[in-house]
């Protein structure tokens, strides 16, 4: 019994929904975690990114097209689908550039492990997200530096600047934590520490908002009908379109990732830093919305196997 109950709390989903609830709950202590928000994505960047492989790069010459077409599904694509949904829905500035954070921010580091779950092609998720991860550098501050002159302005360089020290600062750490005398070590905790800093993240985002989940139901729906389009009706049709193409099941499948799958944390980050609370909401629901599509997905091909 008491092995059963540790699987459960140790299970990402469970501790997911466990931060929503704490920050619908008692969302009035997330207040005191916002100045630290920066640094608890650092480490959780940090240790993520130990599970990208440095030698999947190589043939080099055979991994450009896989880190190209990563970041052109996770910021042209999706970019692109996401920006036009929440500029037509959104009714306020603030919540519209909480939706353009979001086509900024490099895929969630779970397309990899989710690529191996669900029969995808896993080097083919790693050199993807890799590409991802390293041209947000370039189109992060691009997207927000485009799209924020709605509200003003933000410096790219600001962005740029913040990038670095939330990609490719953590990426180069984390080519150290794989030294090999300590990478058994790092392989064992890297679990708890992105799962566990991941919820403080969402809690804090979902705490300073609580009063639009208990009042602003309008607002809520607006949002979780972007989301719902921009993931799951996305997902479905480039589903549909790859299989006209006779795109290879597994490769389809990790594109279908990175088009549909971003870093909850790195936006909720992002959006505060940059914007403010409101602008955080998006990505404190979408946090949700990938956990329910990666079930979907997960629950699906179980009853596909079960089928045959």
């Amino acid at each position: 019994m008491t092995q059963i109950a540790g699987k459960i709390i140790l299970n990402r989903n469970f501790i997911l929904v466990l931060a929503v609830v704490l920050g619908l709950l008692i969302g009035d202590w997330a207040s005191l975690l916002k100045e630290y928000t920066f640094y608890i994505l650092a480490i959780v960047m940090t240790f993520s990114t130990t599970g990208i492989s440095t030698k999947a790069m190589f043939p080099l010459k055979q991994m450009i097209l896989p880190m190209l077409m990563g970041s052109f599904l996770n910021y042209v694509v999706f970019g692109a689908v996401i920006i036009a949904l929440s500029y037509w829905l959104m009714p306020t500035p603030e919540l519209f550039l909480g939706f353009v954070v979001i086509a900024s921010t490099p895929p969630g580091v779970a397309v990899i492990p989710f690529s191996h779950i669900l029969d995808g092609d896993l080097k083919y998720a790693i050199v993807g997200t890799l590409g991802a991860f390293i041209s947000s550098l370039f189109f992060a501050p691009l997207i927000v530096g485009l799209f924020s002159d709605i509200d003003g302005g933000i410096n790219p360089l600001d962005l740029f600047i913040t990038m670095v020290q939330l990609v490719l600062v953590p990426l180069l750490i984390s080519r150290l934590l794989l030294w090999q005398p300590i990478k058994p070590t790092v392989e064992k905790v890297r679990g708890k520490i992105v799962d566990w800093g991941f919820a403080l993240i969402i809690f804090t985002a979902v705490g300073l908002n609580r009063q639009v989940f208990f009042s602003n139901f309008d607002i809520l729906l607006l949002v979780s009908l972007v989301l719902f389009l921009g993931i799951f009706g996305l997902g479905w049709i480039f589903e549909l379109f790859s299989r006209k193409l006779g795109v290879k099941a597994p490769v389809s499948m990790t594109q279908n990732l990175l088009v549909t799958i971003k870093s909850s944390g790195f936006a909720v980050v992002t959006a505060l830093t940059l914007f403010g609370e409101e602008a955080a909401i998006p990505s404190a629901v979408m946090a949700v919305f990938v956990l329910a599509y990666l079930l979907y997905l997960s629950i699906r091909k179980e009853l596909r196997d079960s089928s045959k």
